[in-house]
């Protein structure tokens, strides 16, 4: 499979695989930022991206800055759609208790290229027969 990626920023980094067998790649910031303990902001990557359709990548959070400082990406994992054309861009929140710096051309988040089905959604008026969990929601399988 093959992902197109195009520079949109002289600064930015085309993500590759830092080992045989890993799962993702790096993707690093563009731009300098501070956040302070709580505080969101979107960074950008100066990067686009062209897959094929059934296609997505996810945005996740990089192990070690959220381990270490509390940076991680708000809406994990962040999806950019095989259509979307626009500048990739990560979501960061600081959960950590002192500020952190973004500084251009280090690690921000990893991309994950996954496979995605398009479904067909049918209305029904009952659903098929009955599971074990039922409505059960949050909790319902308890904590032992």
């Amino acid at each position: 499979m093959e992902v197109k990626v195009k520079k949109i920023h002289e600064d930015a980094k085309i993500p590759a695989y830092a080992h045989e067998g890993d799962s993702g790649m790096d993707l690093y910031s563009v731009e300098d930022a501070v956040l302070q303990p709580g505080e969101i902001k979107v960074v950008g990557t100066g990067l686009q991206f062209s897959m094929p359709k059934g296609f997505e990548i996810q945005v996740r959070p990089k192990t070690g800055l959220t381990s270490k400082f509390g940076l991680t990406v708000l809406n994990t994992p962040g999806t950019i759609d095989s259509g979307y054309r626009g500048e990739a861009k990560v979501i960061l929140i600081n959960l950590g208790k002192e500020a952190y710096k973004v500084e251009k051309g280090k690690k921000i988040a990893q991309m994950v290229i996954a496979k995605v089905e398009e479904a067909k959604v049918e209305e029904v008026k009952e659903l098929d027969a009955d599971t074990t969990r039922k409505d059960g929601g949050f909790g319902s399988t308890g904590l032992d």
